[in-house]
């Protein structure tokens, strides 16, 4: 990327966070979101996610360290030669899933999802789904805990431990993966173009209550949920030379 001279300090609120927070900014200068050059989000893959979502607006790429967990989105948390690793960093771009979920009581929550868009059972009883997919019909009825549609980006996430496919981050293809699946019992999921457009109805709303989640942006009670790519949404996201996502995304099949 071009020489990045005002960077953006965002941090999770856990004490490791913030301390590195403040020692970045003390040592590279600290500038708001819509001045920098890039964001560097210090944190976790859930922070980085909300970060995403919170500057999508902003055209300045985003570039995160691990100051949390698992970090499968993030590079490694080192204060030298930030500007650097900045200059020298592989840009990618990420389109999120739309989703459109219709409550029981007609009520509409629409949101953006990085990772996956999921329903899941919200009561005692397990849920049971009818599948459609571009219109058409595929599948009458999934009994199961419940079931999601995710990105590459999202594939070795919630996806990834409910036993669904990991995409490379270059197919241009949407998983559609079943939460404990029931009955058809052997349904492994599907996997279907990019331009999809996945509609999930709830059968027995009612009685078998379903909650829908988009990047944990939860929406309950749902009787239907319709999910698209956003193409018109654009995620730049930053990686270490040799650490981007199609790498990871390889390396992780191997684990």
């Amino acid at each position: 990327m071009p020489a990045a001279r005002n960077i953006a300090f965002l941090a999770s609120d856990t004490p490791l966070a913030q301390e590195a927070k403040a020692r970045l900014e003390a040592r590279y200068g600290a500038h708001a979101p819509e001045e920098a050059d890039v964001i560097v989000a210090l944190g976790g893959d859930g922070f980085m996610l909300s970060t995403l979502h919170a500057t999508q607006e902003i055209e300045a790429p985003v570039y995160g360290m691990n100051r949390g967990t698992v970090g499968f989105l993030m590079n490694g948390y080192r204060e030298d030669d930030l500007v650097e690793r900045l200059e020298a960093a592989e840009e990618e771009v990420l389109n999120p899933l739309h989703m459109k979920a219709v409550r029981v009581d007609g009520s509409v929550q629409e949101a953006l999802a990085i990772n996956e868009v999921s329903l899941l059972r919200a009561g005692p009883q397990a849920a049971k789904l009818r599948i459609y997919v571009d219109g058409r019909l595929r599948m009458e009825e999934l009994v199961c805990d419940g079931a999601l549609v995710c990105t590459p980006a999202g594939s070795t996430a919630y996806n990834y431990s409910a036993h669904g496919p990991i995409l490379p981050i270059g197919a241009d293809v949407l998983a559609v993966t079943a939460v404990a699946a029931f009955r058809p019992r052997r349904w492994r999921g599907a996997l279907l173009p990019k331009t999809a457009l996945v509609r999930l109805e709830v059968i027995e709303a009612d009685k078998r209550p379903v909650m829908a989640d988009a990047d944990s942006r939860s929406v309950r009670d749902v009787a239907s949920v319709e999910i698209r790519t956003e193409p018109d949404v654009r995620h730049r996201i930053l990686f270490d030379p040799g650490h981007g996502l199609e790498e990871r995304l390889i390396r992780e099949q191997f684990v």
